[in-house]
C-alpha cells in the first residue's frame, strides 16, 4: 500500500511551499529512489494547473563525472541547467540517495573544480529567487540510505522525517503557520540591532548584523524548516567557535571543527577528521573564508544529529554559520562558489547577547517573544 504521508508531503510542497499557479513551468529535480513521492508531486502540480518537467538524475552520475571526467568536463556548465535556472517559474528539489558515501573517494581538488559551475548556477538561482522570479523548495524522500546515515531503521526514519515536517498532523499548513508567527516575533525584535556576542564553552565570537535582514524560514523554501537566518557583515566576525556536530559537504565529512576569525576572515581552521578537505574548501576562492550566514535553529521536532543538513541546521537549540556565499535577500554581499553550514549545539552553557540584551540562553529565546 502506498504511504498516505507521501500524498500529504506532496500537497504541502506544491500548495503551501511554492504555491504552484495555473500555467507555471514547474521543474522537479530528483533521483529514481524517490519515485513514490515524485509521482505524488507530479499529480499535485497537475491538479494546481502547472506544467511539470521531471529532471531525473541517475544515482551514480556525479561520481562517474568526478572520477572519470577531465578538468574541462568537470568544470563544464550545462546549457540545460543554465536554461532551466533562468526560465522556470518553480523549482522543486527532492533529495534522495542509494549511497550517501559514493563521493568519499573523490579528491578534494576535483570537488573544488565542480564548485565552479555550481557557483554559476547558484548565482543565477539566488538572483532570481531574491527578485521573486523563481519560487523553490528543497525537501527529501525518506529513503533507506538516509535512514542508515541517521542510524535509524527505515520505519523510525520515516516517522522522524514526517514528524519534523508536520506531515503526521491533521493540518500541516496550520503547523507551519504557527511556527512562522513565532519566528516573526523574534525577527521583529531584531530589526535595527547591530552587534551579536556569543559566549559559551564552544564559542567566544562577535559579529555585526547592522543593516542586515533576518529571514523567516517557515517551510516555504526548505521542508522541513525552522530557522531564522541572516548574512553577517562580511568583515565583522572576530573570535573563535568550535562546531560539536560533524559537517558534511559533497559526501565528505569533517569533525570537531575549530575556526578562528579576524576581521571576518577565517585565519585558523582545525578538524580532528578531514583537515585536508577543510583547508581545500576554505581556499576555493576569495569569499570562502568569510561567513555568508548566521542562524538559529528553531525546529523542536528535530532534536538529534542525522548527518543531513536539511534537518541538522534546524535542530531546536542550535546555532549555525555558513562559510562562503551569502543570500542577497539578507543584505549579504559575500560571493563564493561554496556554501557550507557548520552547526554548534547551544543547549548548554551558551548565551547570545544582542546590543547588550540577553537574547538567547542555552537554546531558548528569552526576549523578542
Amino acid at each position: 500500500m502506498p504511504d498516505p504521508r507521501n500524498l500529504k508531503h506532496a500537497k504541502l510542497l506544491v500548495d503551501y511551499c511554492v504555491e504552484v499557479q495555473q500555467g507555471e513551468w514547474v521543474v522537479i529535480h530528483c533521483q529514481p529512489v524517490a519515485e513514490p513521492l515524485i509521482n505524488a508531486v507530479v499529480s499535485a502540480v497537475l491538479q494546481a494547473g502547472g506544467f511539470p518537467t521531471v529532471m531525473m538524475e541517475l544515482p551514480f552520475y556525479k561520481e562517474i563525472l568526478l572520477r572519470s571526467g577531465t578538468e574541462e568536463q568537470i568544470r563544464w556548465y550545462s546549457p540545460v541547467d543554465e536554461f532551466i535556472v533562468n526560465n522556470c517559474a518553480v523549482s522543486i528539489y527532492i533529495d534522495s540517495s542509494v549511497n550517501v558515501n559514493m563521493l568519499k573517494s573523490v579528491t578534494p581538488e576535483k570537488m573544488q573544480m565542480r564548485s565552479e559551475p555550481d557557483g554559476k548556477w547558484f548565482d543565477s538561482f539566488s538572483k532570481r529567487s531574491t527578485s521573486g522570479d523563481l519560487r523553490w523548495v528543497y525537501s527529501i524522500y525518506p529513503c533507506a540510505a538516509f535512514a542508515q546515515q541517521a542510524e535509524m531503521s527505515l520505519n523510525q526514519y520515516e516517522d522522524f522525517v514526517y514528524s519534523a515536517m508536520g506531515v503526521d498532523q491533521d493540518d500541516p499548513v496550520a503547523h507551519w503557520c504557527h511556527l512562522k508567527n513565532y519566528q516573526q516575533k523574534l525577527i521583529d525584535w531584531l530589526v535595527g540591532k547591530k552587534e551579536v556576542v556569543i559566549k559559551g564553552k564552544h564559542v567566544d565570537l562577535t559579529l555585526s548584523i547592522e543593516d542586515r535582514i533576518f529571514i523567516n524560514s517557515d517551510g516555504k523554501e526548505n521542508m522541513p524548516s525552522g530557522e531564522i537566518f541572516t548574512g553577517p557583515v562580511e568583515d565583522s566576525a572576530n573570535g573563535w567557535i568550535r562546531f560539536n556536530y560533524p559537517a558534511v559537504f559533497n559526501g565528505q565529512t569533517v569533525e570537531n571543527v575549530f575556526m578562528r576569525f579576524l576581521n571576518g576572515k577565517i585565519i585558523e581552521a582545525k578538524a580532528d577528521k578531514g583537515q585536508n578537505y577543510l583547508e581545500t574548501i576554505l581556499d576555493t576562492d576569495e569569499g570562502s573564508r568569510y561567513l555568508g550566514e548566521f542562524a538559529f535553529g528553531t525546529n523542536n521536532g528535530i532534536r538529534q544529529f542525522t548527518g543531513n543538513i536539511l534537518f541538522d541546521e534546524k535542530i531546536g537549540g542550535s546555532i549555525h554559520v555558513a562559510i562562503g556565499a551569502g543570500y542577497p535577500k539578507t543584505g549579504s554581499v559575500n560571493q563564493s562558489s561554496v556554501h557550507w553550514d557548520f552547526i554548534c549545539d547551544s543547549r548548554e552553557d551558551t548565551s547570545v547577547w544582542i546590543d547588550g540584551n540577553l537574547f538567547y540562553k542555552d537554546g531558548v529565546f528569552v526576549v523578542g517573544i
